[in-house]
C-alpha cells in the first residue's frame, strides 16, 4: 500500500481495500490443511504483506482462529523440527508462515482412521510469496530450514502443554518425507528419539480421525449464528 486515500461510498469497502485484502487459498491433499497466498505489495521502501487475514480464514475453514500463543523459531540450514502433534481434544491448530529465509513445510496426516492416514504434502514457504499454511488439530507438522537464520512464525490455538505434545520420527523410512538429499539434517534429541508412525500407532498416542472431526464440527458450530428462536429465548 502506498498510503493513498481511496474513493468509495460510505458504508462500503473502497476498491483499494478490497484489493489489499485479496488472498487466495486452497485445501491440500491432507484434509483440512489449507494453503493461503496473500498479495504482496512492494514499493521503493520495501514491501508489505498480511500473511494472516481473518476474513479469508473464515471463508476457508468456517470458523475463526482462536489465538492462545504465538511462537517464533530461528533455525540453521538443515534443521528439521517435527513431526509434532498434540492430543485431541483439544489439540493444537497452527497457522504458520516463514518471516525470514526459506523452509520446506510438511503436513502429515497422523489421524488414525483418516482416509489419508500416513499421507503428507509439502510446500515451500519463503519471503517472496509469504504463503502460509493452516494445520488443524490432529495433523502432524514438520519443516526443514533451507537457509541459515530461517524464521518460522506460528499462531497457535492453544498454549504449550508438554504432557499433550507428541513426536513422530521425521526420518521414518515408511513416511519418506521430502528432506533435500544435499542437506545434512540436524535434529533435537527428542525428535531423533521419536517413534516411527507405526510404533506411535501401536502405543496409542496418535489422534483419532473421529475425535478430530468432532472437534472441527464444534468449532464450526460455535462460529454459526444462533437461530432466531434461540436468540429470543436468551433475551
Amino acid at each position: 500500500m502506498d498510503g493513498r486515500l481511496c474513493g468509495g461510498s460510505r458504508g462500503a469497502l473502497p476498491a483499494c481495500w478490497l484489493e489489499w485484502r485479496a488472498v487466495r487459498f486452497r485445501e491440500l491433499a491432507v484434509p483440512g490443511v489449507i494453503e493461503f497466498t496473500p498479495q504482496v505489495f512492494p514499493d521503493a521502501r520495501g514491501q508489505f504483506v498480511a500473511p494472516f487475514q481473518e476474513s479469508a480464514f473464515l471463508d476457508a475453514t468456517g470458523h475463526p482462529l482462536h489465538l492462545a500463543q504465538s511462537n517464533h523459531s530461528v533455525s540453521h540450514r538443515g534443521v528439521v523440527r517435527g513431526v509434532h502433534f498434540s492430543d485431541v481434544p483439544p489439540g493444537q491448530a497452527k497457522y504458520v508462515h516463514c518471516s525470514r529465509g526459506a523452509l520446506l513445510d510438511v503436513a502429515i496426516d497422523v489421524r488414525v482412521g483418516s482416509p489419508t492416514f500416513g499421507r503428507w504434502e509439502s510446500i515451500l514457504l519463503d519471503t517472496e510469496s509469504y504463503r502460509a499454511v493452516y494445520l488443524p488439530e490432529g495433523v502432524g507438522h514438520a519443516f526443514i530450514a533451507l537457509a541459515d537464520d530461517t524464521v518460522m512464525s506460528y499462531l497457535c490455538s492453544t498454549g504449550y502443554h508438554p504432557a499433550a505434545e507428541h513426536t513422530v520420527d521425521p526420518l521414518d523410512p515408511a513416511l519418506r518425507l521430502p528432506w533435500p538429499a544435499e542437506l545434512e539434517v540436524v535434529l533435537s534429541p527428542k525428535d531423533r528419539a521419536a517413534p516411527t508412525l507405526a510404533e506411535a500407532a501401536r502405543t496409542g498416542i496418535l489422534p483419532c480421525w473421529a475425535d478430530c472431526q468432532h472437534r472441527y464440527a464444534q468449532l464450526r458450530a460455535a462460529a454459526s449464528p444462533a437461530p432466531p428462536s434461540a436468540r429470543r429465548r436468551r433475551g
